[in-house]
């Protein structure tokens, strides 16, 4: 136990069956008889659809069926709906249109499916694809969000006058306005947020199923915890949530995209009911890039009041943010309810108000991605500290320390009415500064000026609000093999959650780690779950195995007493073992459990956890980049994360998954952005014209983890999955504006490309020369 136990770096015991080509992703399974289908999608952003001609396609060589919305509705097949209530500020309810599988009469992105064709081979069906005739009549489209709500631009919806789909607030306006009435000083921000595109290793993909005999749909889908698709397709069929089966595999990445129901899963049940027989889809790379949700995509105006002393008073804040065509899942609370609670961050603000308006635009609809709003607060949060610092003429650094709150003030309640239960963040922060040598930088920027390279250190303070399902369950089973497995609620998808929940089994039960099991993502097998999204997991499944721990060490007890012959009251359990108070007596877990099966008893225990408060993971991102002049090119030379995630139980994972968010805030600020042209044509759909980031543009990343444990779970962690791609963003971006700031730039927008450098910087050197 104390090489495989809590807190230990252990290596991940899922990593031997992917390394080896064990793993089975949605798109390695294969039904018997299962045919193929295929999504014929439209080229236009906006259209009318005037006719469909689909005769010459159902006649093509092995084409079992060609589906039209007109099918769906026949066969009373739902809309996808958005699940999440908005009142707007006048307290209407949020713009609520329909969202039909296939398309109805009109197309409203560029991937908006329009006819589903299956065939007894992928080959089939798409050359089936090929003769279906569509009659389109095009409009002119919406596709820039900054104007999309202009006089005069294209309706998308009208159920959404303006195309907005919500104009929301939070906080008391007159309090605000009236501390930035009082102040001594403030500054302006107006900023963007990029749209970004997923991009996760593995795509989408659904393989439906219907047993006539048992009237029930089975349906294999890459999911972040399957009973939100269980319970969301129930609706859209009008049927129980007992008929339908949801099982997901491995999945090969998700960061909030695989979370969401899609039409592509509500086609192939349709089409696998229909034809009597399994169907298949799986996403080509360009479809992901035309249909699975998109990221971030806020425009942002935002302004901060401080006192003479330089304390931060309040902030007041105007966000739009794009919707997409449609509305999502959970499109409307991303930057709403789950970004503006992290609006004040670790400082001490006495208010904060943010109105913030959904507005759509015919994009690919965008919902929740690695953070969830949370990354696009902390980054307008700490862009606005640093040009603060800037116009006062202080310190970076020491302004934020001079209004950090401090360990003493815990709980604290802060500005947005969360109360933080624990932190250090001065300590935090002093420790990544340490780290990468703040202090000694200016002599790495003027030796860096020698070899005609500009250098700029920036750092970021970050504060995450992990979010999720309010409860969790768990269940520990003993088996007649001799091993323990534990079912869960959530979902892994790469993360390394077997690995962590084995080590907490092991640590608690005194199992030997290679007796331990996982199983996860079949509603059959686990009945109800929260699934994986907003760094829930570790807190929210670890304190239901935790529960369940003990309802089997109570049950152990008794059987235990039977066998030794003795009280329950006098057995204690400690390291795998049930002994007689006082006594060598004892026996094992494995054989109390084995004998209680034989004795018509049983370990086997279910366990249903209330989450008691959601946890503030927070750290400090600091970076160095070093630009090219001749070339604009920034590369990030260094960087140093110090982050609280609480205590940890495997440091290698947790350091993984900050490594991981990092870089994709990396990617966010340098390199990734989705582009739509005027007419809502995707410029960028492909690798060879959308950028992420490679292994060498990146340094080595130091993790330093200062563990302050959370008081409200009784593991003690914080959610560490989205962390990393909180703080990145912001101090990649501080550092290029400080790289150039002796230019006079003040802000860079994302991703701060070659191009965009290189332009800023020709343009203020001409400048300087006139």
């Amino acid at each position: 136990m104390t090489k495989f136990g809590q807190s230990q770096p252990v290596r991940r015991v899922e990593d031997q069956r992917f390394i080896t080509g064990q793993g089975q992703y949605t798109d390695d399974i294969n039904l018997p008889g299962q045919a193929y289908g295929v999504v014929l999608r439209s080229p236009h952003a906006h259209a009318k659809i005037s006719r469909i001609d689909t005769k010459a396609a159902q006649a093509a060589p092995g084409v079992l069926a060609v589906y039209t919305v007109a099918d769906l509705k026949a066969a009373g097949v739902g809309n996808l709906p958005c699940t999440i209530p908005l009142k707007n500020r006048d307290g209407s309810l949020r713009a609520d249109p329909p969202r039909p599988a296939l398309a109805d009469g009109m197309v409203r992105h560029v991937g908006d499916p329009v006819a589903f064709i299956v065939a007894e081979s992928l080959a089939q069906a798409r050359d089936a694809a090929e003769l279906v005739e569509i009659d389109y009549d095009a409009l002119p489209a919406a596709a820039d969000l900054a104007t999309a709500t202009e006089a005069g631009q294209p309706q998308i919806w009208p159920e959404a006058p303006n195309n907005r789909a919500f104009d929301w607030e939070v906080g008391d306006k007159a309090k605000i306005d009236a501390l930035f009435a009082q102040a001594a000083k403030t500054v302006k921000l107006t900023l963007e947020n990029n749209r970004v595109v997923v991009a996760s290793m593995e795509a989408r993909g659904a393989i439906a199923a219907f047993d006539k005999e048992a009237d029930r749909f089975t349906l294999y889908v890459p999911t972040q915890g399957v009973w939100v698709q269980k319970k969301v397709l129930a609706k859209i069929f009008s049927l129980p949530e007992e008929k339908f089966h949801v099982v997901t595999r491995d999945v090969g990445g998700g960061f909030g995209m695989k979370i969401f129901i899609y039409p592509e899963q509500v086609m192939t049940l349709f089409a696998s009911r229909a034809l009597g027989r399994p169907v298949k889809w799986t996403s080509e790379r360009s479809e992901a890039f035309l249909t699975d949700t998109q990221g971030r995509a806020n425009l942002t105006h935002a302004e901060m009041a401080l006192d003479k002393d330089n304390h931060f008073l309040a902030l007041r804040i105007h966000n739009i943010a794009d919707m997409g065509a449609y509305l999502s899942t959970y499109a409307p609370m991303i930057p709403t309810m789950a970004g503006t609670k992290v609006l004040s961050s670790v400082y001490r603000f006495q208010g904060v108000y943010s109105r913030v308006e959904g507005v759509f635009t015919n994009t690919v609809p965008v919902d929740a991605y690695r953070g969830a709003g949370r990354p696009e607060s902390n980054y307008l949060m700490e862009r606005l500290i640093d040009v603060a610092a800037r116009e006062l003429g202080v310190d970076r650094a020491e302004l934020r320390r001079k209004n950090y709150i401090p360990p003493s003030a815990f709980p604290w309640t802060s500005a947005m009415g969360l109360v933080y239960d624990s932190g250090d963040f001065e300590n935090t922060s002093n420790t990544a500064l340490k780290a990468i040598d703040w202090a000694g930088f200016e002599a790495r920027r003027a030796a860096a000026r020698k070899r005609g390279k500009r250098r700029g250190i920036g750092m970021a303070y970050y504060l995450e609000a992990t979010g999720g399902a309010p409860t969790e369950r768990a269940e520990i089973k003993f088996t007649p093999d001799g091993f323990v497995e534990v079912y869960v609620g959530t979902q892994s998808t790469g993360q390394g959650h077997e690995t962590a929940y084995t080590q907490i089994v092991a640590d608690q039960l005194g199992v030997d780690f290679d007796r331990i099991r996982v199983l996860q993502g079949d509603s059959d097998a686990i009945p109800t779950g929260g699934g994986t999204g907003g760094a829930r997991s570790l807190y929210s499944e670890g304190g239901a195995i935790l529960k369940a721990k003990d309802e089997v060490i109570e049950k152990g007890k008794a059987v235990a007493a039977e066998m030794l012959e003795t009280a329950q009251t006098d057995i204690e359990f400690a390291a795998g073992r049930f002994s007689v108070a006082g006594t060598d007596r004892g026996v094992g877990i494995m054989e109390v459990a084995e004998h209680a099966r034989h004795s018509g008893a049983s370990l086997d225990t279910a366990a249903d956890w209330q989450v008691q408060a959601i946890t503030f993971p927070n750290g400090c991102h600091a970076c160095e980049v070093e630009i090219d002049e001749a070339t604009g090119v920034a590369q990030v030379v260094r960087y140093v994360v110090a982050d609280d995630m609480g205590r940890v139980i495997n440091p290698t994972i947790v350091k993984g998954q900050i490594h991981g968010g990092v870089v994709q805030g990396i990617g966010q600020a340098l390199y990734e952005r989705v582009v739509y042209d005027a007419d809502g044509q995707l410029l960028t759909g492909s690798f060879t014209d959308y950028c992420v980031p490679r292994a060498d543009n990146l340094p080595e990343i130091e993790v330093i983890l200062c563990e302050v444990p959370c008081k409200t779970n009784p593991l003690g962690v914080k959610g560490a999955g989205e962390a990393g791609a909180v703080g990145s963003a912001p101090a990649t971006i501080n550092a290029v504006v400080d790289a150039l700031a002796d230019l006079g730039v003040t802000h860079i927008d994302m991703p701060a490309t070659p191009q965009k450098i290189w332009d800023l910087l020709n343009a203020r050197q001409a400048l300087a020369a006139e």
